[in-house]
């Protein structure tokens, strides 16, 4: 089974948005998260959803998911205090519904990152199917330092080699769920992605180049590009540009 696993638990603070947080606001009419969701549920590989959502949203999206005819999403679960913790609310909703862990592979997705598309959808499950994970990532378009605690630069890294990790990122169930467990047993709370908990546990990750485009709204100039990105592909189709 391919399942996505789609994380909508953010508040949105940086979006500034008083009304609804930001996976709910709406372009043309439709909500941020539905735009997501609609790309697995037309996806012939993915099987089944899961989506972890604000606890005090769920009715709201459970009328989107029934507005809209998503019926691919199977479980809809509270999210925890932090991402990892909502990230592991998912996965043992999967895990606990019977499915096999050898075989279910978990693509996991932001639900504010709209503007992916079925191929990268297929070409990350095919690249865990093959090597056992799949990272989406892009390419560094601009130069990357690091800097010390003073804020003075301390290395300038070469381009080249730099990418930018994105999302869907898929691992196969025993081995996220498992690297969650442990982190839960152990204490751990770091992890900014399921990259880097998987990569902190020692996990050799294996990458899928993925469009410029996919990008996470999580400010009022992000929901601008998303925007525009939109209505570009819109008149595409309309006047063949």
């Amino acid at each position: 089974m391919n399942a996505g696993l789609i994380f909508a638990g953010g508040t949105g603070t940086r979006m500034s948005s008083r009304t609804r947080p930001k996976q709910f606001l709406e372009l043309n009419g439709k909500p941020i998260i539905v735009h997501t969701l609609e790309y697995f549920e037309e996806s012939p590989i993915i099987d089944a959803v899961c989506v972890v959502c604000l606890e005090s949203w769920i009715d709201f999206l459970k009328g989107l998911l029934e507005k809209y005819r998503l019926t691919k999403v199977r479980w809809v679960v509270p999210g925890g205090e932090t991402g990892q913790g909502s990230i592991f609310n998912g996965l043992k909703a999967i895990h606990d519904s019977g499915a096999d862990p050898a075989d279910t592979l978990v693509l996991i997705h932001d639900g504010v990152r709209p503007l992916i598309s079925t191929k990268i959808i297929e070409d990350v499950v095919a690249c865990a199917r093959k090597n056992g994970n799949a990272v989406t990532v892009t390419s560094a378009y601009e130069t990357i330092i690091t800097v010390d605690e003073n804020e003075q630069v301390e290395d300038v890294v070469d381009r080249k080699r730099a990418k930018l990790a994105r999302a869907p990122q898929a691992f196969f169930l025993k081995d996220i769920y498992g690297a969650h467990l442990r982190a839960h047993e152990e204490g751990y709370t770091g992890a900014i992605d399921s990259a880097t908990l998987m990569r902190h546990y020692g996990a050799r990750l294996f990458t899928v180049e993925g469009p410029v485009e996919n990008i996470k709204i999580t400010s009022a100039s992000d929901f601008y590009i998303f925007r525009a990105i939109v209505e570009a592909r819109e008149n595409s189709q309309i006047w063949g540009l």
